[in-house]
């Protein structure tokens, strides 16, 4: 009886410190203390070192039949000036052939061994099964001291890079990073200059070469070799690869100062009136190196800022407000003391202004309110996890001993990082936003559509700069544009109609049949489109395959035989018919919003808003034609927009239609040209069924 008592007392006490120790998991009125952060142990690579210079790194790992090398040369920043480009034009041509093999021998050998092959303008990387390993390191180093460059590979890829530059000239975010980087550091340092068209164009045959000879070498490069290899050897085979490498002359390069911050805080504007959205980024320059004692408190208070879903910047401009679909914020390191702090987002226009203040107020807040302890521990705990993920990856060792050698960081910096994660406390994130983060001092460089939110943007009481979209100062954009006396939708369409043919020749036409032939991405595009009153159709084929078809009826309109929304199918009704024109003609919603150059020559602008989707169209002021077409779609915050270029009109029965219709998809200009036209033949009511 004594010991079955004895038992029940026993279970008791069990079960009561069992209760207190529930009750204290459950009991969030104080924040938890944080543990110890994980002991780390990283494991050191072998090194050694190549008379011509090659610092070698090895990381062992059998765990996989897999290697990978990695070249980095070691250059700092350099500036190309007028031949800005001649870097990538290099990258390019690298890893393409070598003066031993011929360029399809070796990429056809690189593709039997199932090898990856890459070239930078200083860099290289390689990587396949630890059995052709050799091979594989034999061919990246032929290709790197052997390249096999020519003035035929030179002229296809510097026509690529000028198609790029072409394809880029409409883009709002290409133009916010030029403008950016180029008025923080300056368009002569190499983190400021930009390539464009002309400077593209400057460069010759012989400037690659040059570019080779004084930069590609290995003076200050470093080999990073990882996986399933035996240190021995494999210091053995790289010693006979690279070897012959002969080292090439010292340079001596002296970096331009960078722009010193702004006074006061002002917005950088720049006017591009094809912008559907607005990209705002406010930015600094700080002075931040990986070996400073601010860094780890720096990345810890970029988290909490603009650093992830929960910052301050998402939780505000996108969960709050819904201004956008991300709002982020980052903080740049350089040995060179030539870094930026940026933060912002892409917010539709009609927001900007709002959007603009609500991002200082967020950066204001980092700087002057104590962090929450919930917010701080989330941080922490999002790089110790990120942290010990990464060193699950052999890749991490070798990428963090090469980070110690070019950073001239401490050999303990991996080893104590989450100590140093772990140490950052509210106090020191205040105090780093205020170092770093100038709001006082800040450009906020704002992109996008003038004549729909200058006006606003001018009530923020914020001063206004004006800069094209190559940084070059300019004035005010001026949108009060003189209108002739009784310019209308209707005296638009009208000389539209006369322009293409006259009205009567448009009533008496019963269909028209269109196709457009286009070739991209190595397959030939069709456009067919096919119209009588009331209906039109448009089916897009690749290389014989149709991969959507649009059909538009006064019922409905599907997309491969399936309905649209209702929202959005009412919208595009006004895309059906003859000749879209007929609808704008007599649509309520249309309306004449002024003036605008097309190509170097003002047209005539005409806009019709829809809940879904707002078409604009544009016509010479001269001809009357139509000169391009402007489709923006929104959908769930989102804003998308395809502009399309019309030219060299052609006439067929009495009517004219564009011989060419270009725009950008992917990156890149598509030129359709006309292939086909049938009027008032090869169409009938089934092909809208």
């Amino acid at each position: 009886m004594k010991r079955i008592m004895k038992t029940k007392i026993s279970a008791f006490i069990v079960l009561f410190f069992i209760a207190i120790g529930v009750n204290a998991q459950i009991d969030r009125s104080q924040q938890p203390k944080p543990g110890p952060a994980p002991k780390i142990t990283l494991q050191k690579p072998g090194e050694f070192k190549l008379d011509n210079g090659i610092e070698v790194l090895v990381v062992e790992n059998h765990k996989l039949p897999r290697v990978s090398y990695s070249l980095r040369i070691d250059n700092p920043p350099i500036a190309e000036g007028n031949k800005a480009g001649v870097s990538s034009i290099l990258a390019a041509m690298l890893g393409n052939g070598t003066t031993n093999i011929p360029k399809d021998e070796f990429n056809d050998e690189i593709d039997f061994l199932g090898a990856n092959l890459s070239f930078g303008s200083s860099s290289a990387f390689a990587s396949g099964l630890a059995k052709y390993g050799d091979r594989i390191l034999e061919l990246m180093a032929d290709a790197a001291i052997n390249p096999l460059l020519t003035e035929e590979e030179f002229q296809k890829e510097k026509e690529k890079a000028i198609e790029g530059i072409k394809a880029d000239e409409k883009s709002v975010d290409a133009a916010a990073g030029r403008v950016g980087s180029a008025l923080s550091y300056g368009s002569k340092h190499p983190y400021g200059e930009f390539v464009t068209e002309e400077t593209l164009k400057n460069i010759e045959f012989a400037d690659v070469l040059a570019f080779y000879d004084k930069y590609f070498n290995p003076n200050n490069a470093y080999l990073v070799v990882v996986g399933d290899v035996d240190i021995a050897d494999i210091e053995r085979k790289i010693k006979t690869y690279f070897s012959p490498w002969k080292k090439a002359a010292g340079t001596t390069m002296t970096l331009p100062k960078v722009n010193p911050n702004v006074q006061y805080t002002q917005i950088n504007f720049v006017d591009m009136p094809n912008a559907v959205q607005s990209n705002i980024s406010l930015t600094n320059n700080v002075d931040l190196k990986m070996k400073d004692e601010d860094y780890h408190a720096v990345l810890i208070t970029n988290k909490i800022l603009g650093g992830g879903f929960n910052s301050y910047l998402n939780m505000n401009l996108r969960e709050e407000h819904g201004y956008t679909y991300g709002a982020r914020s980052n903080v740049g390191t350089s040995r060179y003391g030539a870094s930026r702090f940026t933060a912002g987002a892409a917010v539709r226009n009609m927001v900007t202004d709002s959007a603009v203040v609500e991002t200082l107020k967020e950066i204001n807040r980092i700087k002057t309110e104590p962090v929450a302890a919930d917010a701080l521990a989330n941080a922490k705990a999002k790089y110790v996890g990120d942290f010990v993920l990464a060193l699950e990856r052999p890749q991490t060792i070798a990428s963090y001993a090469l980070n110690i050698k070019l950073n001239d960081l401490p050999d303990d910096f991996y080893s104590k990082y989450l100590e140093k994660i772990n140490a950052v406390s509210a106090d020191d994130v205040n105090r780093v936003a205020n170092k770093y983060f100038k709001t006082e001092n800040a450009r906020i460089v704002v992109v996008g559509k003038g004549s729909e939110v200058l006006e606003n943007l001018e009530k923020t009481g914020i001063p206004i700069m004006y800069y094209d979209k190559y940084a070059n100062k300019t004035e005010k954009p001026n949108y009060d544009v003189d209108v002739p006396e009784g310019v209308d939708v209707s005296t638009v369409i009208n000389k539209y109609f006369e322009a293409v043919g006259g009205k009567s020749k448009i009533d008496a036409t019963k269909s028209i049949l269109v196709s457009y032939e286009a070739s991209a991405m190595g397959a030939t595009i069709v456009s067919e489109e096919k119209r009588i009153d009331g209906k039109a159709s448009q089916s897009i084929s690749m290389n014989g395959n149709v991969m959507m078809a649009v059909v538009m009826t006064k019922d409905k309109v599907t997309m491969n035989k399936n309905p649209l929304p209702e929202n959005m199918a009412n919208d595009m009704q006004t895309l059906s018919g003859l000749f879209p024109e007929l609808n704008i003609l007599n649509s309520e919603k249309a309306k004449f919003t002024g003036v605008e150059a097309v190509d170097g020559k003002d047209a005539y602008k005409i806009e019709v808003p829809g809940e879904v989707i707002t078409l604009t169209y544009f016509y010479d002021v001269e001809s009357g034609l139509k000169v391009k077409e402007i489709q923006t779609t929104n959908m769930q915050g989102q804003t998308q927009s395809q502009e399309t270029f019309l030219k060299d009109y052609q006439e067929f029965g009495g009517l004219k239609f564009p011989g060419v219709r270009s725009g950008t998809q992917m990156g890149q200009v598509i030129e359709f040209k006309l292939k086909e036209v049938k009027i008032d033949e090869g169409v009938s009511d089934a092909d809208f069924d």
